[in-house]
């Protein structure tokens, strides 16, 4: 049966290229495989999709027989290694073949496989970073691994670039294990992204919680929030509700594979437990001023 990749994607027949990359994109950011609520499977889909639209010759003939045609067909059988992921490429490393991956390591994208060279395996390397270079990007010295083929570098310096999830993945193309009569493999570092005490990624903008007093509600004002680089202050307009979300631009995710984001603040109004006579009395006099 024919597949419909517009479908898949979302977009029209029409779509440019430019409306095609960015609805796989946003896709390839909501089922990664890697995330909590990843889909891998509709994520496979989403690529496909985008590998034949985004190619004008193979859209061409996509549009004119269908995926059911004869460049499709035993397509399927190609698992990701057909795939291209040039698209999330990040310079940095020297130029030495640095490629951001998405986080989709199959072992069959890059072993063995009929008509392929032979290749090395693949290393798969723990890194850990703090909240702070997860969302700004850092620069990183790691040492490479004994199995690797590039082993006698010893240490080598890596850009990571801004906006990197937990568990993440960075694939440094022929970093992996040697292999006698063909390629070395490649080696993935996997990110370990430590906790922030105030601060949550989600996507490319940052989330914190915000308690504020009754009167603070009504009254409104300014309060202090935190942010990467320490606090700032934020107005509170008055009558806020609980559960408001408040913005403030530009201080989400600097830069990366997505657009800069901003930090949101949810609103929680904290009711008092009891209250005292005279706060009491107060209430009710609101309570008679129809409050």
């Amino acid at each position: 049966m024919s597949k419909d990749y517009y479908k898949t994607l979302g977009v029209d027949k029409t779509a440019s290229k430019d409306e095609i990359k960015k609805a796989f994109r946003k896709m390839a950011h909501k089922y990664h495989p890697d995330k909590k609520d990843g889909d891998e499977a509709k994520f496979k889909e989403a690529n496909e999709a985008y590998q034949t639209l985004s190619d004008d010759q193979k859209r061409a003939q996509y549009d004119r027989f269908g995926s059911a045609g004869p460049q499709f067909s035993g397509a399927g059988g190609q698992g990701f290694g057909g795939f291209d992921f040039s698209g999330f490429q990040q310079g940095g490393f020297n130029g030495q073949g640095v490629e951001f991956d998405l986080g989709d390591i199959f072992g069959e994208m890059f072993g063995g496989g009929f008509g392929r060279q032979r290749r090395g395996q693949n290393i798969i390397l723990r890194l850990k970073l703090t909240f702070e270079e997860s969302i700004k990007g850092a620069k990183k010295k790691i040492k490479l691994p004994e199995q690797s083929a590039q082993a006698d570098k010893d240490t080598i310096e890596i850009e990571i670039p801004a906006g990197i999830d937990h568990g993440q993945k960075m694939k440094l193309s022929g970093y992996g294990a040697p292999m006698q009569g063909g390629q070395p493999g490649d080696l993935y570092l996997q990110f370990i992204v430590e906790e922030h005490k105030d601060l949550r990624k989600e996507g490319s903008h940052l989330v914190t919680d915000l308690h504020i007093k009754l009167s603070d509600a009504l009254l409104g004002g300014k309060k202090e929030v935190p942010t990467v680089d320490g606090t700032t202050k934020i107005k509170i307009p008055q009558g806020v509700q609980h559960g408001a979300v408040l913005r403030v631009r530009g201080e989400g995710v600097q830069g990366g594979m997505f657009n800069t984001g901003d930090l949101l603040v949810q609103i929680f109004i904290d009711m008092p437990d009891k209250l005292s006579k005279d706060q009491k009395k107060l209430v009710e006099e609101l309570q008679d001023m129809g409050m």
